[in-house]
C-alpha cells in the first residue's frame, strides 16, 4: 500500500520500555536496550520514507528522579550505543543532534555526544534529534535567559530562534507510545500545531508497520492552523 504525504518532521515520545521488560519478568534496563533496537528500526524506516527530521525523547530532565541503578544503566546504554551505532548512521546519511542540558552528565558521556555530533555533521539525508536531559520548560527558560543575556527583546520570533531545536522546523506529527495520552514536557513550544498520535504499543514493539499506521492517520487530518476548512481547500481552476 502506497504511503500518503509524509510528515516532514516526526517527533516521538518513546514510552513503555520498562513496562515491556516487566511484562517479561526482565529487569527494566533490558527494556531500554530493546528500545534502542526499536529506535534503530524507526530511524531506518524514516530515512527510507523521506522524513527529513526525526526527534525522539530519550531522557527527560525529570528522569533523574528514577532509581539510581536505572539512570546509571541508561547512561551506559547511551555510551555503548554511540560507539556502536555512529558508523552506521554515517553510512546512512543521518546527522545527529543531542538536544538538552549537558549539565550533570559525566565527562565520558558529554564527550561522546560531542564526538557523535561532529562525526555526522556532514550528513543531510535525515536529521536525528535525540532529546537527552531535556524538558520543554527548560528549553523555553534557557531560550529566554539567552535573549536576556544578549539584551534582546523576547518576542515570539526571537524566542523561537533561541530554542534548542531552532535548526529545524516544528514537528508535523508527535507520536507517543505506551498508551499514555500526554506529552510530558516534550516540545511544549514546538508542538503548538502538531498532530498528536497516541499508540497503545509499548516502544520496543513499535515497528515500521506501526509507523506507517501513524503516517496514514496523519494524512487523514485536516491541518488548518487557525483557518477554516474553506480557506485551506484547494481552489478550483476553471477552463481557460
Amino acid at each position: 500500500m502506497a504511503l500518503p504525504v509524509i510528515p516532514n518532521h516526526i517527533a516521538i515520545v518513546m514510552d513503555g520500555n520498562g513496562r515491556w521488560a516487566s511484562k517479561r519478568f526482565m529487569p527494566r534496563i533490558a527494556g531500554h536496550k530493546q528500545g534502542v533496537d526499536a529506535l534503530k528500526g524507526i530511524v531506518s524506516a524514516c530515512a527510507k520514507r523521506g522524513v527529513q527530521v526525526l526527534t525522539v525523547f530519550a531522557f527527560s530532565s525529570e528522569n533523574w528522579n528514577r532509581p539510581a541503578e536505572e539512570v546509571s544503566g541508561l547512561m551506559d546504554i547511551l555510551a555503548l550505543a554511540l560507539g556502536r551505532e555512529v558508523p552506521q548512521l554515517l553510512k546512512d546519511g543521518v546527522r545527529l543532534h543531542f538536544v538538552g542540558s549537558r549539565g550533570g552528565l559525566s565527562e565520558r558521556v558529554s564527550r561522546g555526544l560531542a564526538d557523535a555530533e561532529s562525526a555526522t555533521a556532514g550528513n543531510s539525508r535525515l536529521i536525528l534529534n535525540v532529546c537527552f536531559n531535556y524538558g520543554g520548560r527548560w528549553d523555553i527558560a534557557q531560550a529566554a535567559a539567552k535573549l536576556a543575556a544578549a539584551g534582546q527583546a523576547v518576542t515570539e520570533a526571537s524566542l523561537n530562534g533561541a530554542l534548542a531545536l531552532s535548526h529545524c522546523p516544528d514537528p508535523d506529527l508527535v507520536i507517543r507510545t505506551g498508551g499514555e495520552m500526554r506529552i510530558s514536557n516534550f516540545l511544549l513550544w514546538q508542538a503548538a500545531y502538531s498532530e498528536l498520535y497516541f499508540s497503545d504499543l509499548l516502544w520496543p514493539d513499535f515497528d515500521e508497520a506501526a509507523l506507517d499506521t501513524a503516517v496514514h492517520w496523519f494524512a487523514s487530518r485536516e491541518r488548518r492552523f487557525g483557518k477554516t476548512s474553506e480557506q485551506i481547500a484547494p481552489t478550483a481552476v476553471g477552463p481557460g
